[in-house]
């Protein structure tokens, strides 16, 4: 599966007033694992940027005067997202400036060319009646955000993907990868076994046990809003 982790950074908070985007910052997830194969671009949009916006994200115009506009990079942008599930937090903020995008270049819509799901969303069902903003999250889930001094997409897609990894699951890297990288596990550490031994008995779940499991992928789907182990199993 492949995911891309995406946030903006604009002129203002309202495309339908002419407001652009200034920032795109992406981060690839592969199999819940980043890829390094991550997309940043600085936009020139062509309009001066609220001071208000400069404050939070602190791109100023002057910044932006020698960088691409929007259209001389949409194809390469579209073809690095296209087909892909897109990790927004708040998607419907940077959906509709990249709609707005698009829809001056004659683009069709983003959600017809990749699926979104927004992390907001699920921060809400998981955590109902609690601040659930990036940085709220990042206490929440004890991810590292001391560098998010001010907003800037690529820091903040890389946040969220963190984020996303632990609010789906907390496993960010298989363990054995990981033993690998520090030296645990070797070639010489590793026992042969006899190709010719008796098969291995093969003991079946209980009627208990199975009831068990149930009853805990019915938890899980009702906490997270989802359950892909139920999923599977219908597949």
């Amino acid at each position: 599966m492949r995911q891309i982790v995406l946030d903006t950074e604009t002129t203002g908070l309202e495309p339908t007033q002419g407001h652009r985007i200034i920032e795109i910052g992406c981060v690839e997830l592969v199999g819940r694992r980043r890829t390094g194969n991550d997309y940043h671009q600085y936009i020139k949009p062509d309009r001066e940027i609220d001071p208000g916006a400069i404050e939070v994200h602190g791109i100023t115009n002057e910044f932006l005067e020698d960088k691409p506009c929007f259209e001389d990079l949409a194809e390469d942008f579209l073809n690095y997202v296209k087909g892909a599930e897109l990790v927004i937090h708040n998607a419907p903020f940077d959906v509709g400036f990249i709609n707005h995008e698009f829809a001056r270049i004659g683009i069709k819509k983003i959600e017809d060319q990749c699926s979104i799901t927004d992390t907001l969303i699920m921060a809400r069902k998981m955590r109902p009646g609690q601040r659930n903003s990036l940085d709220a999250l990042c206490s929440s889930y004890e991810i590292d955000n001391s560098s998010r001094q001010l907003h800037g997409a690529l820091l903040d897609a890389e946040i969220l993907a963190d984020v996303y990894l632990a609010m789906t699951g907390g496993q960010v890297s298989m363990l054995l990868n990981g033993m690998q990288e520090f030296g645990v596990l070797s070639s010489e550490g590793i026992r042969r076994v006899d190709a010719n031994r008796p098969p291995l008995p093969i003991i079946y779940a209980t009627e208990e046990e199975k009831m068990a499991h149930s009853l805990r992928l019915d938890f899980i789907e009702k906490e997270s809003g989802r359950c892909i182990w139920r999923e599977w199993e219908t597949n």
